[in-house]
């Protein structure tokens, strides 16, 4: 086998390996709540499958100066929301961050979201073993009042 033959072998084994390991996370059915003039907010929706136990540790989003994972839960009447440091991933469990609970908010935003943009995100992974992966996704743009993303059967 010559030289080029084994180099090319090598970078298409390092090809499929890599994007072996990029599967770990499935992350489905993005999209991003769009705004109206002067909004400096939205939220971030979509599903994710781990296929090992693993966290989402971070967001980021060129379209915002913060990206947090929020949690809206009710403390006696009162709906609240929180940023929370990582949100779990149970292997083979699908965790949907929807409008109501966990989501992503995308904060002190550097231009209006218009329905119909293409949003992108990059979504920090942490598994067990503490190895990080980052996913890049593209999320579309939604108007309020919209049907929100079909749901998966858990």
């Amino acid at each position: 086998m010559n030289k080029a033959i084994k180099h090319a072998a090598a970078a298409l084994l390092t090809a499929i390996l890599a994007t072996q390991a990029s599967a770990q996370v499935q992350v489905s059915q993005p999209w991003v709540r769009a705004t109206v003039a002067q909004q400096k907010a939205t939220g971030a929706f979509f599903q994710l499958t781990s296929k090992t136990d693993a966290r989402l540790i971070e967001v980021r989003s060129s379209v915002a100066g913060v990206a947090e994972v929020h949690e809206m839960a009710m403390d006696g009447s009162v709906m609240k929301m929180r940023a929370v440091p990582s949100l779990a991933l149970p292997a083979g469990k699908t965790i949907e961050l929807k409008p109501g609970g966990y989501h992503v908010m995308l904060m002190d935003l550097k231009a209006p979201i218009k329905a119909g943009d293409s949003v992108p995100l990059t979504l920090v992974f942490e598994g067990a073993d503490k190895k990080r992966e980052s996913v890049e996704i593209k999320a579309e743009a939604r108007q309020l009042g919209s049907p929100a993303a079909p749901t998966m059967a858990h």
